[in-house]
């Protein structure tokens, strides 16, 4: 039986962190919030053989004490025993504000939240230095974050050299934080200003067509196929566990997600797991 896969989901308090951990619950993690670090590695030994569970999502906070001073402990403990990865959430300063007086909820770390924020990041500091991935939330809503997430860990039970993550995306709507590989589209004529193509959406045939079909479209996708061909070889060698490319259109409806379906069947040739999120499609 394969080590289990242990995923620490921890960041920035209004970062999302309780809709990952949900996230990963519904593809079958075994998911438990706020467990002491102490008590972290007897329970996933516990689990892990009582269960048989391969999957399991831990969520820890600055709320639990000792966090600081037995985390680099525990997870070295944990990383000779299983398979663990620590993710990371973040987002920016205006947007946690935001939050946190949308939601009416106090800061855990209480008193005046735009100095507990500031408190926390320098507290986590070292922790987010040990992360293996950090996503910036700032972007996302709550359905995008959950779907981002699931996209990473849906493929996880594969087997292939390094996971890749295809994201289209509108610019009006921000770009994601979380790319390796960004590609602007909006050179390419733009199916909102044809009448009959306007209400569809890029992952629609006739909608692909339209793009894809431009002399523009063709000599894009034979360049970005080549450089494809040419960086997955050396990120896999580099040992890399994911990468991230993304698309971006104006609006993320009409091209980027065109592209990023045409790119999704020709990926298939690399061993590689591969995720599809189209976080703009309305």
């Amino acid at each position: 039986m394969e080590k289990p896969i242990i995923v620490i989901i921890t960041g920035l308090s209004g970062s999302g962190k309780t809709v990952a951990l949900r996230a990963l619950e519904d593809i079958d993690f075994f998911c438990v919030d706020n467990l002491p670090i102490a008590f972290i590695d007897s329970f996933v030994s516990t689990i892990s053989q009582n269960r048989e569970t391969e999957k399991i999502g831990i969520g820890i906070d600055i709320r639990e004490k000792g966090f600081l001073s037995e985390i680099p402990t525990v997870l070295k403990t944990l990383r000779n025993k299983y398979r663990t990865e620590i993710l990371f959430l973040e987002a920016e300063k205006d947007v946690l504000l935001r939050r946190f007086k949308e939601t009416r909820r106090p800061h855990p770390l209480e008193g005046n939240i735009g100095e507990a924020i500031q408190i926390e990041k320098e507290r986590l500091a070292l922790l987010r230095e040990a992360a293996d991935r950090i996503i910036d939330t700032s972007s996302f809503t709550p359905h995008q974050l959950r779907q981002f997430v699931i996209s990473l860990y849906r493929v996880q039970k594969g087997k292939k050299a390094i996971t890749v993550v295809l994201i289209s995306f509108g610019f009006k709507f921000g770009t994601p934080q979380n790319i390796d590989l960004l590609f602007d589209v909006r050179f390419l004529p733009n199916p909102n200003f044809v009448p009959e193509l306007k209400p569809l959406k890029g992952t629609d045939k006739r909608v692909s067509n339209y793009v894809l079909k431009k002399q523009e479209a063709k000599v894009f996708m034979s360049k970005i196929k080549e450089l494809i061909d040419f960086l997955i070889p050396l990120y896999i060698k580099e040992g890399r566990s994911y990468l991230t490319i993304g698309i971006g259109c104006t609006g993320g409806n009409h091209r980027s997600p065109a592209i990023v379906e045409k790119l999704q069947s020709y990926l298939k040739k690399h061993p590689i797991d591969l995720s599809i999120v189209h976080r703009d499609i309305s």
